[in-house]
């Protein structure tokens, strides 16, 4: 690392100097979609509209943002059970409940996490959720390119990349196109982390015949939103040690409670794991 890590007496987070950018409420913004599908109020009416038509297709669109949240957390215990105590969460979205910082901070004190997007609105509320919090911060930055999340100077402040590293890209990674080379982007971010690290990955599924129709409805409102095969999205954790289940629809992976068959078309529309590089 270039700089000290925080210590418990640090009392406020010194922020980079990035600055949230223009908000153009006339474009939809994938992170306040999702925020809108959750029912919640950072968002515009082109970002409801799109999340609309995501009900109208898949009514329990809003349980599977849900599902996502939850896995969240349970992922996020494990790695720190597994003695993991720094978090680069990619991709992170609006803040809501039980964020990543919240979780690891329940299960291991001592825990840091940068969150990082590229959406303007995220960094202006996560300044606000975080301002207090000396072991966490928030910037702007395009995970489709890496050595810019990377050679941040808020994430390498952060971040040791000398030690084991939690890797998060929950409900990102099929925002990215095929053309984006999706699998050579989380193989970057992988061969920046040390051995004892963890990818935890959510992603669209091919699941059923709404996901193929909210995948068409995605890409043409939202302009992305690829859903793929549960073999596609396994091939992200190639030559890493999957945790059990492996990769599944995210009700099964490691539930806290009994998961009843068959599945719902919402219950599988997501699909992830979390894996240990070796």
């Amino acid at each position: 690392m270039t700089d000290r890590i925080p210590t418990e007496t640090d009392e406020t987070n010194e922020f980079s100097e990035d600055e949230p950018g223009e908000i153009d409420p006339s474009r939809p913004s994938i992170a306040r979609v999702y925020d809108a599908v959750l029912g919640g109020d950072t968002n515009f009416a082109v970002d409801r509209a799109i999340a609309a038509e995501s009900l109208r297709i898949v009514p329990e669109i809003g349980d599977v943002g849900r599902y996502n949240r939850a896995v969240l957390g349970r992922g996020v215990r494990y790695m720190a059970r597994a003695g993991i105590r720094q978090f680069l969460d990619l991709g992170s979205g609006l803040p809501t409940a039980q964020n990543t910082h919240q979780v690891a901070r329940a299960a291991a004190p001592s825990s840091r996490v940068v969150y990082v997007d590229n959406d303007p609105i995220v960094l202006a509320h996560g300044r606000q959720l975080l301002a207090a919090d000396a072991r966490s911060t928030v910037v702007t930055a395009d995970l489709r390119d890496p050595p810019s999340v990377l050679d941040h100077p808020e994430v390498r402040r952060l971040i040791d990349f000398g030690r084991p590293v939690g890797l998060m890209l929950l409900g990102v990674v099929h925002h990215l196109n095929d053309e984006e080379d999706p699998a050579g982007l989380v193989r970057a971010y992988l061969d920046a982390v040390p051995r004892g690290s963890f990818l935890f990955l959510t992603h669209f599924c091919a699941s059923s015949p709404e996901a193929a129709g909210l995948e068409r409805a995605l890409l043409a409102d939202l302009g992305t939103g690829r859903f793929r095969t549960l073999e596609e999205i396994t091939a992200y954790f190639d030559g890493l040690e999957l945790a059990d289940p492996g990769v599944t629809y995210l009700p099964l992976w490691r539930p806290e409670e009994p998961v009843e068959p068959p599945l719902t078309v919402g219950q599988s529309l997501m699909a992830g794991g979390l894996a240990r590089k070796v």
